[in-house]
């Protein structure tokens, strides 16, 4: 079926590393490696800040948080400050201005009302929506639930003991990614090869985030002991923040075997969602319209898994939390490509709606399209080498900003002392030159490129640190780089 423009598939993972997609990772992905094999990986893709909310209205509007307005999960805010700022757009508004029918399933999170029928999705398949729950309700459920594999959380005393990593007998059908499948494809069901429309169909899936649960079946694929550790795992971290330490209390009683099984139920997990991709890719091929669809994978940000005995995200700007997946496939985007290429989350709003042809979205500069790399991945890769992000903390309010210019990355710490890192030279992060006199000038001329686009973007918080009880950065706004 030909038409005028693209239909577009977005599949959105929550909490997924970037390094699950680079070869020779031990997780098993057969139909994600196969979409690699047909379109783009972007090997440095990254989000533009380390959890869900902030992160995902950045993707639906190509912003930076401090300008659209949610600095933090919304789960834990007044709905006061759980709010987009109105008069910013997104991406799917611009796509029904254009004639796409759009649907929307699975995790939201952008933003208090949990409504995308708000932000240009026609069709609402969010799980606070009624089609989600009907859904839930129309699918039998396992009676008797059991664990195969079981680990509780309980530290520190006096903090609510759950589940945090486990196989069980639940099958994927009745878990979320399942119920998010089954309503995305009757979705694609009901508008492909019908009017000639484009669609939009976003299936957001909210694993592996955790606690890592999976099917046993799925988790008798992985030979645990054969996993291994993360380079970083054993990190004292006596040259990182105070605050990552303090953190790292509560897994330091890990054994090895405790941290393989955690990582063994987390790329299980993956092995489930990547059976549900498949078979959305194989409804799409078989309708005959997977060659005129443009196919994203993504996630909002990644997951520590270990890495300097830390897990989840948050506390901690390392890549294991913002290296995210970043793979995009159809027509003209070229085929079988790795790009070395740094962009973030929030740039593919831009990227889409080029893409498509749609207009354009004013992102005062926050963001960029990246579809020259996807046309060109290696004449292209070089001018997407810098990316920024930004962090506020959540229950906890902190403040970070995060620069990458390659091969270097600055981390700006509001509440400690900061961390500059050479990812060529030391790629799991465990040299913190920041306070090494040889690199004040490199820290310098970071914190130089910091403040422009502190500037440039409006981040007045931060612009306004004048007051001497502000002064946290070792160089100030008003620094000047020779």
């Amino acid at each position: 079926m030909s038409v005028e423009r693209p239909n577009i598939l977005f599949l959105m993972c929550d909490q997924l590393q970037g390094a699950v997609l680079e070869a020779g990772h031990p997780c098993h992905t057969p139909n994600l490696d196969r979409l690699i094999e047909r379109g783009v990986r972007i090997s440095r893709g990254y989000s533009p800040n380390a959890v869900c909310s902030p992160a995902r209205a950045s993707l639906m509007t190509g912003l930076l948080p401090h300008s659209h307005g949610m600095l933090f999960v919304h789960h834990c805010q007044d709905r006061d400050l759980a709010r987009l700022r109105p008069e910013k757009r997104h991406w799917a508004q611009e796509l029904q201005r254009a004639g796409y029918t759009t649907g929307y399933f699975g995790k939201w999170h952008v933003e208090h009302d949990e409504s995308p029928a708000r932000f240009g999705w026609q069709v609402d398949g969010s799980m606070a929506g009624g089609l989600y729950r009907q859904e839930v309700l129309a699918t039998p459920r396992t009676a008797d639930v059991h664990y195969s594999l079981e680990r509780r959380c309980d530290a520190p005393p006096g903090y609510r003991e759950h589940v945090f990593h486990g196989a069980n007998n639940v099958p994927t059908a009745e878990r979320s990614m399942g119920l998010t499948t089954n309503l995305a494809s009757r979705f694609l069901d009901s508008v492909m090869g019908k009017d000639g429309k484009p669609w939009c169909c976003f299936v957001s899936v909210p694993e592996p985030h955790d606690p890592f649960i999976c099917h046993e079946d799925s988790l008798a694929r992985y030979d645990i002991d054969a996993l291994p550790l993360p380079a970083s795992c054993r990190d004292p971290m006596s040259d990182k923040p105070g605050l990552y330490r303090k953190l790292a209390r509560q897994w330091e009683h890990l054994t090895d075997r405790d941290v393989r099984e955690a990582a063994a139920c987390y790329y299980a997990s993956i092995t489930e969602i990547d059976g549900c991709f498949g078979r959305l890719l194989e409804q799409v091929e078989a309708a005959g319209e997977l060659e005129n669809t443009i196919v994203v994978l993504t996630s909002d940000h990644g997951e520590l898994l270990g890495a300097h005995g830390l897990y989840c995200k948050n506390v901690g700007a390392f890549e294991e939390v913002y290296h995210i997946p970043m793979v995009l496939a159809g027509p003209g985007i070229a085929a079988g490509r790795v790009a070395k290429a740094r962009v973030g989350l929030h740039d593919l709003c831009p990227t889409l709606l080029e893409l498509t042809g749609c207009a354009a979205i004013d992102t005062g500069g926050e963001s960029r399209s990246f579809a020259p790399l996807l046309r060109d991945p290696l004449g292209s890769a070089g001018e997407f080498q810098g990316g920024y992000a930004e962090y506020s903390g959540g229950r906890y309010m902190t403040s970070q900003r995060i620069l990458w210019q390659h091969p270097w990355k600055f981390v700006h710490n509001g509440f400690d002392f900061d961390e500059l890192y050479n990812l060529e030279d030391d790629p799991h992060e465990m040299s913190n030159l920041a306070e090494e006199p040889a690199w004040q000038p490199q820290l310098q001329a970071m914190y130089g490129e910091l403040w422009k686009i502190v500037a440039r973007t409006g981040d007045r918080a931060l612009l306004n640190t004048h007051y001497p009880a502000q002064r946290f950065a070792a160089y100030g706004p008003d620094s000047t780089v020779a």
